[in-house]
């Protein structure tokens, strides 16, 4: 029998909560560490939509990247969404899994799926966010190349068709694009270390103004992707490695959880 705490065994062989960042909550939020697992969602987020498809395909356990419990909670009941989301999962007997900055951090992760997705080789670690109980150190961002080097104009609808974002966000810093740092999520604040590292781009998300006027002032190339886009790479990852592992088990992606953030065109 496969137990759901089996499955965050695995997950933490993938992804060692030991590098998640402090103000994180990951590992097992919501269910029973001994119930048993027939069939497992993967999804970026819990949302209304993602514990209604569990429920339809009768799901024992939901894995995301992003905490279904984020901010302690003082109650459980239908007075906010996020209360309610862990009623709802608890009333219908599913566990939820999150593994979040760790996730990041791993090796084969959120980023490398990232850098993986927009076509870069060579990929590295972007800098050093920490090291491991190893001495192995780890970040969340990565830094690849291009196979050549590209107009910013090129590689614009490359990442946008790769990502599948419905547009982007970007600032010309006037440099041709080959070495360039992702950072999925909300990466403005590692613009330093991808210049620190010889980059000419980031490709991140959630950048606020300032973050692009920096950038433009040092010549840099920014790219916001969307937050959504530029993580959901990994889903596909961790169903795929969920169902390596546990061959008896049914592993599914969601397909009603997609990009929430519309441009208008």
């Amino acid at each position: 029998m496969i137990t759901v705490n089996d499955v965050f065994l695995a997950l933490d062989r993938m992804a060692p909560v030991e590098r998640k960042m402090d103000f994180d909550n990951v590992g097992l939020l919501v269910g029973r560490a001994g119930a048993q697992v027939r069939k497992i969602l993967t999804a970026l987020d819990i949302t209304d939509e993602v514990i209604s498809e569990a429920g339809e395909i009768s799901a024992d356990l939901i894995v995301t990247h992003h905490p279904v419990i984020f901010h302690p909670l003082k109650s459980v009941t239908d007075g906010s969404p996020e209360e309610e989301h862990v009623l709802r999962l608890v009333e219908s007997g599913i566990a939820v899994i999150s593994m979040h900055t760790n996730l990041d951090a791993a090796d084969g992760g959120v980023n490398d799926a990232l850098a993986r997705a927009i076509g870069l080789r060579n990929i590295d670690l972007l800098t050093v966010d920490g090291t491991d109980s190893a001495g192995i150190p780890y970040c969340c961002g990565r830094l690849g190349e291009t196979e050549r080097t590209m107009t910013l104009r090129e590689f614009l609808p490359a990442v946008q068709g790769a990502l599948g974002a419905d547009g982007l966000r970007y600032c010309d810093g006037g440099a041709g694009v080959r070495r360039v740092a992702v950072v999925g999520g909300s990466g403005g604040s590692y613009l330093g270390a991808a210049r620190n590292a010889g980059c000419d781009t980031l490709v991140t998300a959630d950048v606020k103004y300032d973050v692009f006027l920096t950038a433009k002032e040092l010549g840099m190339n920014l790219v916001d992707a969307d937050h959504f886009c530029t993580e959901n790479t990994v889903v596909p990852v961790l169903a795929g490695y969920l169902q390596e592992s546990f061959p008896s088990v049914s592993v599914n992606i969601s397909t009603r959880h997609g990009q929430t953030a519309k441009i208008w065109k």
